[in-house]
């Protein structure tokens, strides 16, 4: 289990839980906007920060209540189920952040009854899934994702990290056609952490994220910006 860090506390990774997020290492996209790019350059872990952080895990029962798990993308390592498997042991409810991009692993976690809540990225529409994904996987694969998780019976979100130089207004509009109108779903506003893969994107002004919600909102009612005041 590569894990390349961890952030002890966090009010916002997981909704409506105290919880502590954990970095697993590699990724399989190379998303222009991505702001781990170290995490996906090198993926490797070791087992010190894994020790590292069940240690830590173990004597915060009863103050956390959950653990998120994100990456990277937390699907590729070849010991999730153990390591999700020891959080669920603990007490802890769990969170899944994944790119929809290998659905059986994911229905496999999900059939298991090891995740409480997923977050899955949907990185544009299908016609600018490429470009946003730096990857030549078909959308129909992410699709075959969306339509697992929504079938899983947990909690869920769809969300897009929306990006200048990689997306128009009208991408929005069209993945508002993917969603179901009783979804969660959230556009995250881009921010150069310094660390992201590519200098081609630039965050949306607030008056434009403002006209994406709104676009959005006609058929998703429960669609919000996030990391926009």
């Amino acid at each position: 289990m590569s894990i390349k860090g961890y952030q002890k506390l966090t009010l916002l990774d997981y909704p409506g839980k105290v919880a502590c997020t954990v970095f697993t290492g590699g990724c399989n996209l190379r998303c222009p906007f991505c702001h781990n790019a170290g995490i996906v350059r090198d993926p490797t872990g070791t087992e010190d920060m894994l020790n590292e952080l069940l240690s830590y895990l173990s004597k915060r029962k009863g103050i956390l209540d959950g653990v998120c798990v994100t990456g990277g993308e937390p699907l590729l390592q070849p010991h999730l189920s153990e390591f999700l498997s020891k959080l669920k042991e603990m007490g802890y409810s769990v969170k899944l952040d994944t790119n929809g991009s290998l659905p059986e692993k994911l229905c496999t976690i999900l059939d298991a009854g090891l995740v409480d809540y997923v977050a899955m990225d949907i990185k544009s529409s299908p016609e600018g899934y490429e470009k946003a994904s730096g990857s030549e996987i078909p959308f129909t694969t992410f699709a075959k994702s969306m339509e697992i998780i929504r079938a899983s019976g947990v909690e869920y979100e769809f969300r897009t990290t929306a990006a200048k130089g990689i997306h128009e207004i009208s991408d929005f509009e069209k993945i508002s056609f993917l969603l179901h109108p009783d979804e969660q779903y959230f556009i995250q506003c881009f921010v150069d952490s310094g660390n992201i893969l590519s200098d081609i994107c630039s965050p949306f002004e607030g008056d434009e994220l403002k006209k994406i919600l709104e676009k959005v909102k006609k058929r998703v009612p429960r669609a919000a910006l996030r990391g926009k005041e």
